[in-house]
């Protein structure tokens, strides 16, 4: 069925690292007793089958824009002072939803070169999955520091990789990651600062003031979101996002 065949396609190419099982392993295996019953084992396969698909959302998530988005929007409810709004749910679902729009490209492209032909039965799956894993690396090549590919290069004692082809997944995921935190951390370095700079403003006034009871911060909070609101900031911040991804 062309479901089961888009599944398989997908868990054989986000999770490269789990070990396939044996050729002609069967996944149930039929025991007689004495008596003439019969006792049903599930094998090693389906196993690492289940734990694959529980692992399967996290690998998804390292491996698109997604951290870097979710890291980018919680600094910046940081710095406005909103301490809880909005909430992590709003800001996840915003995550989820800017990733897909960002990461549409790739999975349009991914799906064009292999998903398609091989439900249209026209290619092997081997050859379904290198085609539909390119674009896909492309991607996090793109967005992956060298400095962070040679530093888990040399950690792992990775050698003779002279093209991108010949750089693993389970060394191109861990250094994208990291590029993805350095991103991300250092776009809200740079939305962070002027609402630093409205802090510090509203403090020095209230302590010229000798009102040095009172927290800046209940000052501070609507003027901040005053300046936000006028800036129209979740545009700017959305398209500075979707943006930084372009090469």
């Amino acid at each position: 069925m062309p479901r089961l065949r888009i599944l398989a396609l997908l868990l054989s190419l986000f999770l490269p690292l789990f070990a396939q099982a044996a050729p002609g392993f069967d996944a149930i295996t039929t025991t007689t007793n004495p008596d003439g019953g019969q006792t049903y084992t599930l094998s090693i396969q389906v196993l690492l089958f289940m734990t694959a698909l529980s692992l399967l959302p996290a690998a998804l998530l390292l491996m698109t824009s997604f951290t870097r988005i979710v890291i980018v929007l919680a600094i910046l409810r940081q710095a406005l002072g909103t301490q809880n709004t909005p909430s992590n749910q709003i800001l996840v679902g915003l995550a989820l939803f800017l990733t897909a729009f960002v990461m549409m490209p790739v999975f349009q492209e991914s799906y064009e070169v292999g998903m398609k032909p091989y439900i249209e039965e026209k290619i092997e799956l081997t050859e379904a999955l290198d085609n539909a894993s390119v674009p896909v690396r492309d991607f996090m090549f793109a967005q992956t520091r060298e400095s962070d590919l040679t530093l888990f290069a040399r950690i792992g004692r990775f050698e003779d990789m002279n093209a991108k082809a010949d750089v693993p997944f389970s060394l191109l995921l861990p250094a994208f990651a990291t590029s993805e935190l350095k991103t991300g951390f250092q776009i809200g370095f740079l939305i962070f600062i002027p609402f630093l700079i409205i802090d510090l403003v509203v403090a020095s006034v209230l302590m010229s003031m000798g009102m040095m009871m009172l927290s800046p911060l209940i000052i501070s909070l609507p003027f901040k979101i005053m300046l936000f609101v006028l800036i129209d900031g979740w545009a700017l911040v959305f398209g500075t996002l979707a943006s930084s991804f372009l090469v």
